[in-house]
């Protein structure tokens, strides 16, 4: 594997791991009020975007990072309409 290679996948994990804190926020304290529901669903429907994009040129790296912030973003948007008060 070469350094290219090495880069897209450390940039992988880093767009993988950015809604981690937010999804355990939000579980933890079952409140999502701040959270913008119109913000989510643009995050999602990129990254399905960037899933089709990735999965016909292969590119593992995309596929990885989009498909992990796509779930975790559907997690948002079901907590955002389960932790409604």
């Amino acid at each position: 594997m070469n350094w290219i290679e090495l880069t897209g996948h450390f940039g992988a994990f880093l767009t993988s791991v950015t809604f981690v804190p937010q999804v355990y926020k939000a579980w933890q304290t079952k409140s999502v009020g701040d959270l913008s529901l119109v913000m989510i669903f643009i995050v999602f429907i990129s990254t399905i975007v960037w899933l089709i994009y990735a999965v016909s040129l292969m590119l593992w790296p995309v596929i990885i990072a989009n498909g992990i912030v796509s779930v975790l973003s559907l997690l948002l948007i079901y907590f955002k309409f389960t932790f409604k008060k």
